[in-house]
């Protein structure tokens, strides 16, 4: 892909000097974000993929493409070597933070008091606590802590 944005199908970037714009440009469609986190939950396959999302089998072959062709997804060969997985790239695994955030704001806003829900624990089976970003000193950042700076 081109670093304007254009892949020969798609138009260029919404918004070429904002990160948020050319992130959801990149992944910002719902079955592009289900399928990093289900690989980020151990999908490998075509098929894995297929199952846990039910998605239809095109949109699913565009959409790892699409992701392989972005750096985000890599294919492997199985070990048994009669078909090919996909496994995350560190550009893939960098999306962590950022699904956790989008699961943790589901939590909070998505689901209405006491309805049940998946929970994303740690190693020992805790919670992972709310990712929050934070100053250099420690202090919260918000919305109104915080400014963007343009390009001049």
């Amino acid at each position: 892909m081109a670093r304007d944005g254009t892949d020969g199908q798609s138009p260029p970037w919404t918004d070429p000097s904002c990160p948020v714009a050319r992130t959801v440009d990149l992944v910002g469609d719902r079955w592009s974000l289900l399928i990093i986190r289900d690989a980020m939950d151990g999908a490998r396959s075509f098929t894995d993929f297929q199952q846990r999302t039910g998605i239809a089998r095109n949109i699913l072959t565009e959409r790892l493409r699409k992701l392989t062709a972005r750096g985000l997804l890599a294919q492997v060969d199985s070990p048994s070597g009669r078909r090919r997985l996909y496994a995350l790239t560190d550009a893939g695994k960098d999306l962590f933070p950022v699904i956790v955030t989008l699961r943790q704001w589901g939590e909070r806003h998505a689901f209405d008091a006491g309805e049940e829900h998946s929970v994303l624990v740690d190693g020992d089976g805790a919670p992972v606590p709310d990712l929050l970003p934070v100053a250099s000193d420690g202090s919260p950042l918000t919305s109104e802590t915080t400014s963007v700076r343009r390009p001049t």
